[in-house]
């Protein structure tokens, strides 16, 4: 297994980074060629996901349901004042695995690499691996 680490950049409280490029560099600079790619976000109030990259509603459609479904002032008992954050987190989920091939990311036609921030601006890690096949 093959490991890098990314750096990500978020601007505002709740932000998607389409990471797909990033991630196909850091591929790349493995020497991947076919096997599985893991991706995982160390943090408690950042998430990784896939989902339609090309319309950039789709995100923030996403955001803006998370945060009617989640809001983030709802009486919270957490003293840090972002559980609205964290719950957001563990709904998308910290890692996505998508198969690699011919050092690609196998993604459907629509699709991209969302990292999402739901408690930035932050300066933020995803972990890549990569699992020969």
């Amino acid at each position: 297994m093959k490991a890098l680490r990314l750096r990500v950049e978020t601007e505002r409280r709740e932000q998607v980074v389409l990471v797909r490029q990033q991630v196909e560099e850091a591929l790349r600079s493995m020497g991947a060629e076919e096997g599985l790619c893991h991706l995982y976000s160390p943090h408690t109030t950042a998430a990784v996901s896939v989902n339609e990259g090309a319309d950039p509603d789709v995100a923030g459609d996403l955001l803006r349901h998370l945060e009617g479904a989640v809001p983030w002032e709802a009486g919270y008992r957490h003293a840090e004042g972002n559980a609205a954050a964290h719950i957001k987190a563990v709904l998308v989920g910290p890692s996505v695995t998508v198969a690699v091939e011919g050092g690609r990311l196998a993604l459907g036609t629509w699709q991209d690499v969302y990292f999402c921030e739901f408690d930035g601006p932050r300066k933020r890690t995803l972990e890549v691996r990569f699992l020969p096949g």
